[in-house]
C-alpha cells in the first residue's frame, strides 16, 4: 500500500530527482535535441519546398510536353496533306500521260489503218486494171480474128488519134 499512498518524503525526493534530471537535460541534452529537431524541422520544410519546385516543374514540363506533342501531330498532319497533294498530283501527272500515250496509240492506229486501206485500194485498182485488161485482150483477141477487121479497127484509131 505503500505505492499507491506514498509518503510525504518520497514525493520530495522524486521531485528533487525529478528537477535534476531536468536540469541535466536543460543542460547537456536540450540544445542537442532542440536543434536536433530545428534541423529536422528544417528539413522536412526543405523537402516539402522541393517537392512543390518539382511538382511545377512536372507541370510545366507536363504543359511542354503538351505543347511539342501538339507541334508534333501539326506537323505530322502537315506532312501527310503534302503526301496526299504529292500523291494527287502524281496520279494526275499519270493519268495525263496515260491519255496523251492512249491519243497517241489511237492515232497511230488510225494512220495505220488509213495507210493499209489506201494499200488496199490500190492492190484492189491493180487486180481491177489487170483483170479488166486480161478481159480486154481476151475479147480484142476474139473481135479480132478476122484480118479485114483488125485492119478496120486500126484505122479507126488512127483517125481518132489524128482527131485528137
Amino acid at each position: 500500500m505503500s505505492l499507491i499512498n506514498p509518503g510525504f518524503g518520497l514525493v520530495i525526493w522524486m521531485t528533487i530527482a525529478l528537477l535534476i534530471v531536468l536540469f541535466i537535460l536543460k543542460k547537456f541534452a536540450w540544445k542537442p535535441i532542440m536543434e536536433a529537431l530545428k534541423e529536422r524541422e528544417d528539413s522536412i520544410d526543405s523537402s516539402l519546398r522541393a517537392a512543390e519546385r518539382a511538382h511545377e516543374e512536372m507541370k510545366n514540363l507536363k504543359l511542354d510536353n503538351e505543347e511539342l506533342l501538339k507541334e508534333a501531330k501539326d506537323e505530322r498532319d502537315g506532312i501527310l496533306r503534302e503526301a496526299r497533294k504529292i500523291k494527287e498530283d502524281i496520279i494526275d501527272e499519270a493519268k495525263g500521260q496515260a491519255n496523251e500515250e492512249a491519243n497517241n496509240i489511237v492515232e497511230s492506229a488510225k494512220e495505220r489503218i488509213k495507210f493499209e486501206k489506201n494499200a488496199a485500194i490500190v492492190e484492189i485498182k491493180n487486180l481491177i486494171a489487170e483483170q479488166a485488161i486480161t478481159i480486154a485482150e481476151k475479147v480484142l483477141r476474139e473481135e479480132l480474128k478476122d484480118k479485114s477487121k483488125q485492119k478496120d479497127y486500126v484505122n479507126t484509131l488512127l483517125k481518132e488519134v489524128n482527131l485528137n
